[in-house]
Order: structure tokens, then C-alpha cells, then sequence
């Protein structure tokens, strides 16, 4: 049986006129009223419309004008001719052995640019159900661990194209009410579905900040898709004049790309340390609004074997973090197709998580998901800088081979 499938995407495909067409999708209620309004739509009408148009977007999750029934059809006719609230296109969809699924989706140009590729990953588990989502196209980050700094920054995602990446798993999820259940959907068992975002897909979130501050913020809006501030996480490697606006302006929860307690080491793993070194750092989270034992903040540790791995490397950890609420998620590597790491083996790294835990520090050992399809965390990079098919085959055979090693 192979270890994924590739799944025959339903054709979404924008119209070529659609692409000079401005988007509803993304936009607040005020900037949708005044867009509304300079269509001709009566200035006494517009609050209703918004309200009209943000269900339809946000809790039915329509993506047609047409479906929209409580909508005039001369008002539907004017929406159409002048505006655009279709789909990115699904270019492929993977489904791991494990059930986790990934979308490579394509958004037409913005501008004088040329379209651009994303990857989004859906990761379901007991009782809930995560979306991993990218806010950038490539990165300039330059992690050395990771697959997605080997990808130059392309651009930044607008409000509706992050967005949009949350709409669309939900209609492949069969996520929105009263709607079928499209073929070929994997639909969660009650309760699971999607019930977390993550912002930890492609790109840093903090360089991208206003696109991203709109988009969750509709996210999380109570009248539209409703999602917890509690269940939306936002990861950075470590951005320090945007982390307090985070936590002011987004209010959701705080993930830190750690990975390494020394700032000689955190350089080379993560470059951006030499901008923003581990004291700058954890003083910023120190000062996150709202944080609290029950709004900690989660540090993100990827597993490298003979790198950060010791019991050394343990202790200082557990010095930094000291008096900080905190959650430590360790993260076994995720190899990819010519990176030079390894993944710490398997007793080094219950070794670590049994010394963070007796600090006091809960530490879980994340689960790699997806690993089979390129979808573990780490892995994402779009069909722009594909690798090629021999190198792929070459990988998964690897990764077959391997299988049972990190499980």
C-alpha cells in the first residue's frame, strides 16, 4: 500500500477576468461597507449588506455569489461584475498515511507579479482537528533546518490570501453547515474538524503583520468563522518589536522558534538572532500581554542530533526560561532532501524531555506527522522551487526505510 496519495482536486480555477476583479475576502466590515458603497450600493443599505455578505463569507462559506439566497439577484449581478470571492486553486492534495493532508494552492498575480504557490497542511488528531497555515511566500529567514529558508522570499501574502487558506480546507473538510460533503473530503469524527490554527506554514507571521493581523482577526471574529484566541497560535522565530503588538493588537497565543540557548548557536540556526539575540528575546516574552500559567507561551526545540541535543543544552534551557510560563515542544528533525542535520536519537531526546520535565517545564515530544508527503513541520516549500521527481523518490524511499525508527 503506498505511504500517500495524491488526491484529484475538484478544478478551481479562477476565470481569467476574476483576476482583475478586487476581492471581498479579507476585508474588514468598514473597508467592505466603503467598497460597497462606491458600487452604488445606498449609504442607508451598506450595514446590512456587510452583515448579509459576512455571513455568507464567514459562516456559510460560500464562494459563488450565486448561492447567496437572501441577496437580490440584481445586487448578486453588480457583486459579480464587479468583485471576486472565489477559491484559490488547488494545484495538488496529498494525503498522508497518518491522515494528515497538505493543499499546494495557487493564487493568480497581484500586480505586475506572476501567480504565486503556497503550501498549507491539515493535521487531524483526537479531539481536534489544526490548520498550518503560511503568511509568506518563501523566507528570509534562512533557518539552516529548515526546507522553507532554502526557498528565496517571493512576497508577502495579502489578509485574503492567508484567509483564504483557512475557507478552503474547510470546504475540503466538508467544515461549513448545511453544505455536502465534497467528494474525496476527510471529515473529522465530531468534534475534530478544524478547531486550531497554527500561523507556522511558510514565512515569518511578524514580517508580515498587518496582512496577518487582518486575517485572524476575522478568523477569530465571533459573528463569522469563531475560532478561540485560545485555539490560534502565532509563530515566530523571534521578531522582537512585533511580539508585543502581537499579543496587544492579535491577542492570540505566542510560539517561539527557540531551538538552540546559546547565542553563538542560535545564530547559525537561526540567523535572526544576531538581530534580535536570546536576552532581547525572552524579555520581550517576559512583557507578552495576558501571559499567564494559563496563556503560556509554547518554545518550539527542533531535536538536532550531536547540535543542541545534550543534557547541557537541557539545563541552560530550563535556565532561560526561568519564571516565564512556558510550555517546550520538542521537535524530532524532519529531514529533508539535502539538509546536513540528523534527528537527536530516540533516548536523547526522552533523556532532555525528562530533565525539562522535572524542572517543572511540560514537554511534550511532538509526533511527526506527514513526514511521508513533506508536510511535517519544516518541510513546506512551494511548487516554484520543486524538487526534482528522482530527488522526491530518493527521499521517500529514505524515509521508507526509516520508517519505524522515530515512531
Amino acid at each position: 500500500m503506498p505511504r500517500s496519495e495524491a488526491v484529484a482536486a475538484p478544478p478551481l480555477r479562477r476565470p481569467a477576468a476574476a483576476l482583475e476583479k478586487p476581492t471581498l475576502v479579507g476585508l474588514s466590515r468598514e473597508a467592505m461597507g466603503d467598497a460597497l458603497a462606491e458600487r452604488g450600493v445606498p449609504q442607508k443599505q451598506v450595514r446590512m449588506r456587510v452583515s448579509q455578505l459576512w455571513h455568507w463569507l464567514y459562516v456559510r462559506g460560500v464562494s459563488d455569489f450565486d448561492d447567496m439566497t437572501n441577496v437580490s439577484r440584481e445586487m448578486r449581478e453588480m457583486l459579480k461584475t464587479h468583485f471576486t470571492i472565489a477559491r484559490p486553486e488547488i494545484v495538488e492534495e496529498q494525503v498522508s498515511n497518518d491522515g494528515t493532508r497538505k493543499w499546494l494552492l495557487r493564487f493568480p498575480p497581484r500586480g505586475a507579479g506572476r501567480p504565486v504557490e503556497v503550501e498549507t497542511v491539515y493535521i487531524p488528531e483526537e479531539g481536534r482537528g489544526t490548520l498550518c497555515i503560511s503568511s509568506q511566500v518563501g523566507c528570509t529567514l534562512t533557518c539552516s533546518f529548515c526546507h522553507t529558508g532554502t526557498q528565496k522570499l517571493v512576497r508577502n501574502l495579502t489578509a485574503e490570501e492567508i484567509l483564504a487558506q483557512l475557507l478552503l480546507a474547510r470546504d475540503r473538510l466538508g467544515d461549513f453547515p448545511d453544505r455536502d460533503t465534497p467528494a474525496g473530503a476527510i471529515v473529522p469524527n465530531e468534534g475534530r474538524k478544524i478547531t486550531n490554527i497554527v500561523m507556522m506554514g511558510m514565512g515569518e507571521p511578524l514580517y508580515n503583520f498587518d496582512n496577518v493581523k487582518q486575517a485572524l482577526l476575522i478568523a477569530t471574529d465571533g459573528d463569522g468563522l469563531s475560532l478561540s484566541k485560545r485555539r490560534v497560535t502565532l509563530s515566530t522565530s523571534g521578531i522582537v518589536p512585533e511580539i508585543l503588538r502581537t499579543g496587544s493588537e492579535i491577542g492570540v497565543m505566542l510560539a517561539i522558534s527557540l531551538h538552540a540557548v546559546r547565542d553563538e548557536l542560535r545564530d547559525m540556526l537561526v540567523p535572526i538572532n544576531r538581530k534580535y539575540p536570546l536576552k532581547e528575546l525572552i524579555a520581550a516574552c517576559r512583557a507578552y500581554p495576558g501571559l499567564s500559567n494559563a496563556r503560556r507561551i509554547t518554545f518550539e526545540y527542533v531535536m538536532l542530533k550531536d547540535v543542541n541535543d545534550s543534557l547541557e543544552d537541557a539545563k541552560l534551557l530550563v535556565q532561560l526560561l526561568k519564571g516565564v510560563p512556558a510550555k517546550i515542544n520538542l521537535i524530532p528533525f524532519n529531514p529533508w532532501p539535502g539538509t546536513n542535520y540528523q534527528c537527536s536519537d530516540w533516548e536523547t531526546i526522552e533523556r532532555f524531555a525528562d530533565f525539562v520535565n522535572q524542572a517543572g517545564y511540560a514537554s511534550p515530544i511532538r509526533t511527526p506527522r506527514g513526514r511521508d508527503i513533506l508536510a511535517a513541520c519544516g518541510q513546506l516549500k512551494s511548487e516554484s522551487e520543486r524538487m526534482r521527481k528522482v530527488d522526491r523518490m530518493a527521499f521517500e524511499a529514505m524515509m521508507i526505510a526509516g520508517h519505524g525508527e522515530d515512531d
